[in-house]
């Protein structure tokens, strides 16, 4: 398994919205001059003239934006590729600011000064439970604030990570835990420096046993000293003891229901499958779709 290196240091150099917009619009210094005019005749932004002049669209706004503020911003055509990734292809929509929120609530929970970081394992009762989707926009959420964060598959039944963030699945979690080599199993998400997936690879017919293994419990550890966040996404509780399994060998997990579909006997079969274990529970989501 190769880690990935931090990234060069070295910061991009702050520029102003116009120059952004200037350079992807690829407008004339007489454009950018009209621009200018304008803007002061009407006491508006840079952005907001280039749009109502028609050298500009809402979208070339949102991303000098992002540009400006270093904030990861899906282009046109990785939306398009990933359209579940909408923390990352609208950061500025109601949806984003949701995951946002849920964030922040984690991260005051699971990152607390002198403790031992740990992963933390999304679990559910049922497959359809949006588990997948909700992982992954924390995932990328946690990746905006700039630490490198690691998203792992480790639904060895309905893996689903790689379509979502269309990355390569040859190889991974699986690969891993079976004792083959595989070169570059964790990849970094395009438009994302700091983001990183390790897909599932192969589905294996043996998957509870491949994660009761010590090698799952080793490679997690591992993975949560090398990386500021590791979130895991699992099997629905349904499948059996994945999920348990999972949490355990994580630390810490957060429970996701589906709103007025979700039962709570099966969500209380969930939590109580985590009693006994080392594994801290930070709370519970209802996802609303």
């Amino acid at each position: 398994m190769d880690a990935p290196n931090k990234p060069p240091g070295g910061g991009v150099h702050d520029r102003s919205i116009g120059a952004i917009i200037a350079e992807t619009r690829n407008l004339s210094a007489d454009q950018v001059e009209r621009v200018l005019q304008y803007q002061r005749e009407r006491g508006i932004r840079f952005g907001e003239a280039a749009v109502a002049l028609g050298y500009a669209n809402a979208e070339d706004v949102l991303e000098a934006l992002s540009k400006q503020f270093h904030y990861p911003y899906a282009p046109s055509e990785r939306k398009a590729r990933s359209p579940e990734l909408v923390a990352l292809n609208t950061p500025f929509s109601s949806q984003a600011e949701v995951f946002r929120a849920i964030r922040s609530q984690i991260m005051m929970r699971l990152y607390r000064e002198g403790e031992a970081r740990r992963a933390l394992a999304i679990i559910s009762p049922d497959t359809l439970d949006g588990k997948s989707y909700f992982t992954a926009n924390l995932a990328v959420t946690l990746a905006q604030l700039g630490g490198r964060t690691l998203l792992v598959d480790a639904d060895l039944r309905r893996p689903r990570q790689h379509e979502i963030f269309d990355v390569n699945n040859q190889a991974g979690l699986s690969s891993i835990l079976s004792g083959r080599s595989e070169p570059r199993v964790i990849q970094q998400v395009e438009g994302m420096n700091s983001l990183f997936v390790l897909p599932v690879g192969a589905v294996p017919p043996n998957p509870v046993e491949l994660l009761e293994r010590p090698a799952f419990g080793m490679l997690m550890r591992e993975l949560a000293g090398k990386f500021d966040h590791v979130i895991v996404d699992t099997s629905a509780g349904q499948y059996g003891a994945d999920a348990a399994i999972v949490a355990a060998r994580c630390g810490a997990a957060l429970v996701l229901a589906r709103q007025n579909q979700s039962r709570v006997v099966a969500l209380q079969e969930l939590t109580d499958s985590l009693d006994g274990v080392s594994t801290t529970l930070i709370g519970t989501v209802m996802n609303q779709y």
